[in-house]
């Protein structure tokens, strides 16, 4: 009988039929091995912002303008570099305008697509062939190869190279021709995605984003707290779908999301038309900047605010009761309300309720009404059985994770909840005490489990909420999430969120070291990539914790946020020289760059000082390399014997 091993030669027998193409691979691997590692982009905290999310996509987050600045230094004037990094990041609304390039003759395309060429295979000088190949466009994938791998030195070769530029500016295809050359760039300045986390809920285009993210040849996400929101929604929690419809309605973007997934809202609305009057306190927090409504529709949105609020506390509610392992019946908080005198005491201090819309409560001041068991069962229909839904959340549960280890670095989205001596916070579930690494794949199996289930209210699923609001939860890391204060009590005092340990500790070298050492990681090179918490610049707050050891990337990409830190979100390149931080400025529109001419895209802050420049043999990438590389020698030393 064979071994597993043979049986497994047998199969690569059918792709490699001689000896000499497995020495071609092996040849192939190792030279690959010795390639410089690509450039990495890590992002977090979108929050539905697509504009900006975009924008630092197509601008590699800087990085091709830096790219233009080194191959043209004095060839190109500034603002002449600026136009070529607007062109390359937006080449149809580049070639559309008068205001950006004015005279577009034959000329200006023959220049242009020389530039451009140049920036491609400048862009591509640590790449493969075949890698650089899988990049073009594949309408002009033959022609621009041929065109990058000329040599113009000699004549006849120049000659070459003209005649294909005329050829195709004759049949009118230059401004499709440097379309396709700015993709491919764009493509290749940025070889791998990090996403750490919270592409949902705040801003209005989170579908976009995921559709981006669809496409994206090289990614991977650490789920953030709104993303495991929606995941365990989708997994059959009506807690945390009446929660992530509830700030949709917060923030104004609920027709948005209802058009973007194909959802059935009309029974919520009509439920809510019923039960509810207007409420100034449910008033959105903010207008979309999409959205057009009128004075009717936000006075429906008012009441539809409320009436998903009431239904997120009924079933909050009921899961606090159904799981004593929460520990979170202080946040019964219908519990202690008198509804005569319409006041709420909560630590043995009474406070007047505002906005009061208690009406649907019943005797069990937790169950739901007829009529909302009706209305909440129809809504999560209509969310799981969305085509695009599945999708997007089918793309989250194949390319996401808790965390993840990439290079030797550790990447998670919240925390890893601390006591206040510092040591990892344990969560005791059956008699098992889940802490530090533990503690994120208990959560992952947990939702997993749940998302393959997809039944309402399955135990997996619970405990996706838990992990969206509960006080040991690495994604929330805070003591209690205060949204019925906010919403019901004037007095800011109750409003207040105590961090977890976490974020204290994680500003020392010692809890850094602890952290990584946790996951096996033991290099001096390693780092944490962090997102979750916004860093308040304008307070002077730095995004380098841990004498360097740990990045918070999350700056304020969400417009909600950037009152409070003064910049538009962070993003963090690392490269085959290190790491570089990068400070976003608030991007308002395509139009708005074009008419300035400017690219102020961002402002590198150089982290990584002399170290050796880091080749694909030192990576993640690198590690399975190698093992294909053994496993074809082994192949080899077969097919001889």
């Amino acid at each position: 009988m064979l071994s597993t091993r043979e049986k497994y030669y047998q199969m690569l027998e059918k792709e490699f039929h001689s000896k000499e193409d497995v020495v071609t691979e092996l040849i192939n691997l190792e030279a690959i091995m010795n390639l410089p590692k690509g450039t990495e982009l890590y992002i977090s905290d979108i929050h539905g912002e697509f504009g900006a999310f975009d924008h630092i996509l197509r601008t590699g987050a800087g990085n091709i303008k830096e790219k233009i600045s080194d191959l043209f230094q004095d060839r190109l004037t500034e603002r002449e570099k600026d136009q070529l990094t607007i062109l390359v990041a937006y080449p149809v609304e580049s070639l559309a305008s008068d205001s950006l390039f004015s005279h577009k003759d034959i000329s200006w395309y023959r220049t242009k697509i020389r530039q451009l060429l140049e920036l491609l295979t400048f862009s591509s000088t640590k790449y493969t062939r075949s890698k650089v190949r899988k990049a073009l466009p594949k309408q002009f994938a033959y022609i621009i190869e041929e065109l990058m791998y000329t040599n113009t030195a000699y004549v006849d070769k120049a000659a070459y190279y003209d005649e294909i530029l005329s050829h195709l500016l004759e049949l009118e295809q230059g401004d499709a021709f440097i379309s396709a050359l700015c993709q491919s760039i764009q493509r290749l300045v940025v070889d791998h995605l990090h996403v750490v986390g919270d592409i949902y809920d705040r801003g209005p285009e989170a579908d976009k984003i995921m559709d981006k993210l669809c496409q994206h040849p090289s990614i991977d996400v650490q789920w953030g707290n709104h993303d495991i929101l929606w995941m365990g929604a989708y997994a059959g929690s009506r807690a945390c779908l009446m929660t992530l419809l509830r700030i949709a309605a917060r923030y104004n973007y609920l027709y948005e999301i209802e058009k973007a997934y194909a959802l059935n809202l009309r029974p919520l609305f009509m439920y809510a038309e019923e039960h509810y009057q207007k409420n100034p306190v449910f008033t959105p927090k903010e207008k979309c900047s999409n959205a057009n409504y009128s004075i009717e529709s936000l006075d429906t949105l008012e009441k539809v605010h409320q009436a998903l609020a009431i239904l997120q506390f009924k079933l909050e509610g009921q899961l606090i009761k159904r799981h004593p392992e929460f520990d979170m019946t202080d946040r019964l908080l219908f519990d202690q309300i008198n509804f005569d005198q319409d006041t709420i005491t909560l630590k043995n201090k009474t406070y007047p309720l505002q906005g009061s819309c208690f009406q649907t409560l019943q005797k069990d001041l937790y169950a739901l009404t007829e009529q909302e068991e009706y209305v909440v069962d129809m809504l999560m229909a209509s969310f799981q059985q969305s085509t695009k839904m599945q999708e997007h959340m089918n793309l989250l549960l194949e390319k996401g994770s808790m965390y993840l280890v990439y290079n030797q670095h550790l990447l998670f989205h919240g925390c890893l909840p601390l006591t206040d001596k510092g040591d990892f916070l344990p969560l005791k579930v059956n008699g098992i005490n889940y802490r530090g690494k533990d503690l994120l794949r208990f959560f992952e199996d947990q939702l997993r489990q749940g998302c393959d289930l997809q039944t309402s209210d399955n135990p997996h699923a619970d405990w996706s909420w838990y992990c969206w609001t509960g006080n040991i939860s690495p994604q929330f890391g805070k003591s209690a999430m205060t949204t019925f204060e906010r919403y019901f009590i004037a007095d800011k005092k109750t409003h207040v969120e105590i961090k977890n340990s976490y974020y204290k500790f994680r500003d020392t070298k010692k809890t850094c070291e602890m952290i990584l050492q946790e996951f096996g990681l033991y290099s001096p090179h390693s780092r944490i990539i962090n997102g979750h918490t916004p860093v308040k610049v304008k307070g002077g707050e730095s995004p380098i914790k841990g004498e360097g050891m740990l990045f918070v990337i999350d700056g304020g990409l969400s417009k909600a946020y950037q009152k409070t830190t003064g910049i538009a979100g962070y993003s963090l390149l690392n490269n085959s020289y290190g790491f570089q931080i990068v400070t976003h400025d608030p991007f308002y529109s395509i139009e708005d760059l074009i008419e300035t001419q400017t690219d102020d895209t961002s402002l590198k802050r150089v982290i990584d000082h002399d170290i050796s420049r880091t080749m694909i043999r030192d990576t993640t990438i690198g590690e399975s390399i190698e093992e294909q590389i053994e496993t074809l020698k082994g192949f080899l030393h077969y097919q001889m014997n």
